[in-house]
């Protein structure tokens, strides 16, 4: 008998889902890639770049909190003829763990200064109530030009060091579920590690940012780009002279960041929308360099395409509502999503893209009897 051709195409892997490789490349002047491994869904390694100058390196991405992670970060210096002494500046392009990690044991290690956006947090910090308020928002808004109100105080106060607080996973989400957590071995690997627990174990941010600021780095100016959607706290870092573009999560070749309801924000996506329209904008951009997966040129045309994903996802959204009727966000990410995505990282990115089309006026919402967010388009 003979065997039937399988006809199904195999998916390609993701560049974001290859392994870290050994090798450090230049990918622009004075800029290396240093690839760690991670083990997260959909991902096989993160990029850490090290910016160097005469008096050592800048570290954008320093990898997970983990002491393999960390072992690799010094092999690979060590093939750059650099050592963990000589980083003299961290970045940090968001609060995600394989991105902030590292930055605890190269502080402690070498004293460098921490550069991360004022608006860095280890994770939402919720109550029984999480609700949004509107003077939260604007306080965030004033925040982002380092004014918190009118008085010199409390401007200059923006711009001091500060310590971020360990995130509380208890409580219930906005759309009345479970909050998603990490996984229970990543968690108590944080524990036992004392990142997660005691605030203090947390280096502080010793040099917060904000939009517009310009960083001295490699001996040249990177400009400090606030890109809130994947995290209200993202930030990218554009050198116009040798126009490359830093872009953490923020724009991935060939995946779409993640986009979470937990956030202050009460429209998560259009802020990614908006951050998406101004990356795209920028001229002087001739090599992306993200945090998972290749260098890459357009990033004005890799922004549209992310935006598009989700344009189209929305309009799948709408789709499901008139089959459903009024419901909840569970049942609309049971349609969204395949079973082996379910779960609270895919709710989340359902109740996003709900709560958009609900603040665009295309939606009605309230709570059932069980106190859950019930949606009806």
């Amino acid at each position: 008998m003979e065997k039937k051709e399988d006809t199904k195409a195999k998916r390609p892997r993701r560049q974001e889902q290859e392994r870290a490789s050994e090798e450090v490349s230049e990918v622009a002047r004075d800029v290396l890639r240093i690839q760690l491994p991670i083990s997260l869904p959909g991902l096989g390694h993160v990029n850490c770049y090290a910016i160097t100058d005469s008096e050592g390196a800048t570290l954008v991405d320093p990898g997970l909190p983990t002491p393999s992670s960390f072992k690799t970060l010094e092999l690979r210096l060590k093939q750059a003829q650099l050592k963990i002494e000589d980083i003299h500046t961290v970045v940090v392009t968001h609060s995600h763990p394989d991105h902030f990690g590292g930055a605890g044991r190269i502080v402690a290690r070498s004293g460098a200064q921490l550069v991360a956006h004022r608006s860095f947090s280890l994770g939402l910090q919720t109550d029984d109530t999480p609700e949004i308020s509107v003077n939260d928002l604007e306080a965030h808004r004033h925040a982002e030009s380092g004014y918190q109100t009118e008085e010199g105080v409390e401007r200059q106060r923006a711009r001091e060091p500060f310590t971020p607080k360990p995130p509380r996973w208890s409580g219930k989400t906005p759309w009345g579920g479970t909050s998603p957590r990490p996984p229970l071995k990543m968690r108590l690997r944080f524990r036992l590690m004392g990142w997660m627990g005691r605030a203090a174990r947390f280096p502080a941010i010793t040099r917060p940012a904000f939009g517009g600021d310009i960083l001295k780095l490699g001996g040249r100016e990177f400009f400090v780009v606030h890109t809130p959607g994947h995290t209200e706290d993202h930030i990218c870092l554009h050198d116009p002279a040798e126009e490359i573009f830093l872009a953490g999560d923020h724009v991935l070749p060939t995946i779409t960041p993640h986009i979470s309801g937990m956030t202050r924000n009460p429209d998560p996506l259009k802020a990614f929308f908006e951050s998406l329209d101004e990356a795209a904008a920028i001229k002087h951009v001739s090599q992306v360099l993200p945090a998972h997966g290749h260098p890459f040129d357009d990033l004005a045309k890799r922004c549209h395409a992310i935006k598009q994903h989700h344009e189209e996802r929305l309009d799948h959204v709408r789709e499901i509502a008139r089959d459903l009727g009024p419901a909840t966000v569970d049942a609309f990410m049971h349609k969204l999503f395949k079973p082996r995505s379910w779960g609270g990282m895919a709710a989340s990115e359902t109740y996003a893209h709900l709560e958009h089309i609900r603040q665009l006026g295309g939606a009605d919402a309230h709570r059932d009897s069980d106190g859950l967010l019930v949606y009806e388009l």
